[in-house]
């Protein structure tokens, strides 16, 4: 074969452009794009930390405020509830004085009635006493035929219902 032939005289100059290509290829990727390419990965990076760095300030922010509206939440629902609270006072308070004079008016009527209740007892008793002695006259006067005076009747009357 004439190509393995030609390989020991071309041998050299071979070797000597493969170095030159190598050359060529190393300058032009290993100096000119190599530092591009590294210098683009640097930004990146640098970019990502800087990225994380303000999403770590974001969250940290968020994570404060959150907790201020928190402890805002809390206060606001510690005044509601005091404000319920006095509000049940008031109305319990106001509850008691109108029950308290609702009782007083109920004991003031009671107190009247239990009056009138012994007002009428002894205005009844005094007329049953009273009926009685006349009764007591005229029974008298129809079984015995005597005549018996009004106090006479009266007195035997109130004998009669004090001992009976």
């Amino acid at each position: 074969m004439p190509q393995i032939a030609q390989l020991a005289e071309t041998y050299s100059s071979q070797v000597f452009w493969l170095l030159v290509f190598f050359g060529i290829v190393f300058v032009f990727v290993g100096r000119g794009m190599v530092p591009k390419v590294m210098d683009t990965v640097a930004q990146r990076d640098q970019q990502i930390a800087s990225d994380l760095a303000a999403a770590t300030a974001a969250r940290a922010k968020a994570d404060e405020e959150e907790e201020a509206w928190r402890v805002r939440e809390n206060e606001n629902r510690a005044a509601a509830q005091a404000i319920v609270a006095e509000a049940k006072a008031d109305a319990a308070a106001s509850n008691e004085k109108t029950l308290s004079a609702a009782q007083e008016r109920l004991d003031a009527k009671l107190a009247q009635a239990e009056q009138d209740i012994a007002a009428a007892r002894t205005s009844a008793l005094a007329e049953v006493e009273t009926v009685a002695a006349e009764a007591a006259q005229d029974i008298v006067q129809r079984l015995a035929g005597v005549s018996v005076t009004a106090a006479t009747a009266k007195s035997a009357v109130k004998k009669a219902m004090i001992h009976g």
